[in-house]
């Protein structure tokens, strides 16, 4: 929990009502992790796919926080705490975290392979958040077969394509929720699955076995039972890489990918997205460039038309998502690092409307704030556009309980 006794009186005020809360825990967040997305007036376009939504029970959305209780919130903080909460970066291990949350205040931190194992098998979680004023968001790539950051840990779960040849939506759903209970015992927030691209790819490509399955109907499924088990284990879920790369020439890690025009992704690629933005997921973002969405040369990463698409709805037969909306790794993937400098690259991904920008190090954060301090005060990147970010990421975080 946080280190409340160095807190401003108006963070106390937040604090105590989120107490009971560790992170991302269902009930605690409105609008944001753990919610279905609140219904809107515009008429969605209808859906070219015959594949139908899956069913969702439960709770409804709580009600939105009151203007005020936001206003108070926003005042609270500095510029650069602001700035600092939309940053989600990787670390070597708790020191390192600890050090960065404590004189930076980022909103998270990425636990990937090259993290030392004994942050989380020692439960030194709580340690690192203690640093934080807020709480703070705990991601982690965790999909199961050869995507897994804690199988020495929890054991092995099959690849999503093995899961949908062998096992049920029921059973997937259970295997997710065994899972979610194992990384949140471990201090984990938020995992970065389930993917639900649509691929026929081989099992050892880029997306391959990451995938459940060609058929998007299919991915839909299990992908649903999947990230249920999650929410309902206290974990956000995340689908990606939105707009879809299982139709993606290349491997972002390498180089620029390019996907099919979007109006090819309306009946194949984003059909698992329709049916799955507004049951209580994050979505990230894939350095995807993509015919008739995406300006030349810019990835859906860092693309304003990539986010309008996703917020919006109607441009692929959605609801509009009012969830965070997480970057794609923006420090190691040279679709991204070809291009820009991480300064450049986080700046453009705020300024696209992208709520979290996530990387792999905590060296570059300081000079990262520093220059998105600067193009604040520019009015190149709007403080309004920081605000919505931060409210958005607040909510997700369960902060706006009031």
């Amino acid at each position: 929990m946080a280190n409340w006794a160095t807190v401003e009186p108006m963070r106390i005020k937040y604090a105590l009502a989120l107490a009971a809360c560790t992170g991302l825990v269902a009930g605690c967040s409105s609008g944001g992790g753990e919610t279905v997305a609140e219904s809107s007036s515009a008429t969605a376009t209808p859906s070219p796919s015959s594949v139908e939504p899956a069913s969702h029970t439960g709770t409804a959305a709580p009600a939105a926080a009151p203007a005020s209780c936001e206003t108070e919130f926003l005042q609270s903080l500095p510029l650069r705490r602001k700035l600092a909460q939309l940053l989600n970066v990787g670390v070597t291990g708790t020191a390192d975290a600890a050090q960065v949350v404590r004189d930076e205040q980022i909103g998270g931190i990425f636990v990937g392979s090259w993290t030392d194992e004994a942050m989380l098998a020692n439960r030194e979680i709580p340690q690192v958040a203690s640093a934080s004023s807020l709480p703070l968001m705990v991601t982690i790539d965790e999909e199961g077969g050869r995507v897994s950051r804690v199988e020495n840990l929890l054991g092995a779960d099959p690849s999503a394509r093995q899961t949908a040849a062998t096992m049920t939506e029921e059973q997937t759903y259970q295997m997710a929720l065994e899972r979610g209970r194992g990384l949140k015992d471990l201090g984990v927030t938020v995992n970065f699955a389930p993917d639900v691209d649509v691929s026929s790819q081989p099992d050892d490509s880029v997306i391959g076995d990451r995938s459940y399955s060609d058929d998007p109907a299919v991915v839909t499924r299990y992908a649903d039972a999947y990230a249920r088990g999650m929410r309902d284990a206290g974990i956000l879920p995340v689908i990606k890489h939105f707009p879809g790369h299982g139709s993606a020439s290349g491997d972002s890690h390498t180089g620029a990918v390019t996907t099919p025009p979007l109006e090819q992704l309306q009946t194949k690629d984003l059909v698992p997205f329709r049916n799955l933005v507004s049951t209580g997921v994050g979505v990230m973002l894939g350095h995807l460039e993509v015919p008739g969405l995406t300006a030349p040369g810019v990835p859906a990463s860092i693309s304003p038309d990539a986010v309008a698409l996703l917020r919006g709805g109607t441009g692929y037969g959605a609801p509009p998502f009012t969830g965070p909306i997480f970057t794609d790794d923006l420090s190691g993937m040279q679709a991204i690092t070809d291009r820009y400098d991480i300064t450049v690259a986080v700046e453009t991904a705020l300024e696209s409307g992208v709520d979290v920008a996530l990387w792999l190090t905590t060296d570059d954060v300081p000079r990262v704030l520093d220059h998105l301090e600067s193009v604040v005060a520019s009015g190149k990147l709007p403080q309004q556009r920081v605000d919505e970010a931060v409210l958005t990421v607040a909510r997700a975080k369960g902060v706006l309980a009031c």
